[in-house]
């Protein structure tokens, strides 16, 4: 039986799956997602907020994802001149734009673990 060769992927494919990488590369990780989660619902938040929003992440885990989020301009830090110094963070507009895929996110997961739970 000969194997016939497949066709070559479209330009639109290869796009469409670099876009899921890169999208995969920034989201990448147990805690991200659930930053992004946290400070949509919950609005602006201080550091020591979000840790403990965010169950069993370590201040160091934190901090260094909130670093990448705002280096890929996800979310922003800004330093407030009180004593103690105080640091919050909030989503920009373009970090807003993922409120669809973490909806969906959240809905999947519901389902998925009633799905899972069924007897």
């Amino acid at each position: 039986m000969k194997i016939q060769p497949k066709e070559p992927l479209s330009a639109e494919c290869v796009k469409q799956l670099r876009a899921i990488s890169d999208t995969m590369e920034l989201l990448s990780g147990k805690w991200k997602i659930q930053i992004i989660g946290t400070l949509l619902r919950g609005g602006t938040m201080r550091f020591m907020e979000l840790k403990r929003a965010i169950n069993g992440i370590a201040a160091k885990k934190l901090s260094s994802d909130l670093q990448e989020l705002e280096l890929n301009k996800l979310i922003t830090r800004t330093i407030k001149n009180t004593k103690p110094i105080t640091v919050e963070y909030t989503l920009t507009e373009h970090g807003k734009t993922l409120d669809n895929l973490i909806g969906e996110v959240i809905d999947w997961g519901i389902n998925h673990r009633t799905e899972i739970i069924k007897k």
